[in-house]
């Protein structure tokens, strides 16, 4: 018989940046800091960036190190004078 694992399901904010100039997007998750990913589309990146964070999240774990929840993350424009 296969053994159920039960997955708990975290949300996180996600920043996406598009390289205009190689083409792909860099994507990171601000609550977990140096988890950042890459990829050639937006779709690629969004799949990287979720495996990345489950590993990341994995590791904390295993070290018994605390995961962070979401913290509240505002993401507004700035004006800039230049």
């Amino acid at each position: 018989m296969a053994k159920i694992i039960k997955k708990e399901i975290q949300r996180y904010t996600a920043v996406f940046e598009e390289d205009k100039g190689v083409g792909g997007y860099t994507v990171s998750i601000p609550s977990l800091p140096g988890c950042i990913s890459e990829g050639d589309t937006f779709e690629e990146a969004q799949a990287n960036i979720q495996e990345a964070a489950s590993l990341y999240v994995s590791v904390m774990r295993k070290k018994k190190v605390s995961v962070p929840k979401e913290e509240a993350i505002i993401v507004a424009p700035v004006l800039v004078a230049v």
